[in-house]
């Protein structure tokens, strides 16, 4: 009997960091960050930056607005930094950056980049603990 491959060398493998535990590691990094963005900017509405009041003013809604998107804001970036509420933040900025695109490019212009981006990474979360969302979900019905 004729042995066609045969291999005696030992394989050496090195010990992979698991696929979840990166993850969770990306996904918190996402929710600092996004956290962070969403504190400072509502903190700036709420306090009445000159550039967020005059960006409000040219809404033409006025200035409650302000107050409402900045307390949104600073809840839902709170929110992000504890596990159990992270999904109910990410899922109440979704509409509100939604809502910051659609102002920026039908009403005051300027780039809709920020909010884009800001939208994308509740996504992300949103997405990323959609399991807690259906927990939650199952729970109620």
């Amino acid at each position: 009997m004729t042995t066609l491959l045969s291999s005696t060398a030992p394989v050496h493998h090195t010990p992979a960091v698991p696929r979840g535990r990166v993850a969770l590691v990306a996904l918190w990094i996402t929710q600092v960050a996004v956290a962070g963005m969403f504190l400072f900017v509502g903190s700036l509405k709420l306090i009445g930056a000159p550039e967020l009041v005059a960006l409000f003013d040219a809404i033409g809604v006025g200035q409650w607005l302000r107050y409402v998107t900045g307390s949104i804001e600073v809840v839902s970036g709170l929110a992000l930094l504890v596990p159990s509420l992270a999904p109910f933040g990410a899922l109440l900025l979704v509409p509100t950056m939604i809502g910051a695109i659609i102002t920026h490019l039908f009403i005051v212009g300027g780039s809709a980049a920020p909010a884009t981006v800001l939208l994308i990474g509740s996504l992300v979360i949103v997405w990323a603990r959609r399991d807690q969302l259906a927990r939650v979900w199952s729970r109620l019905i």
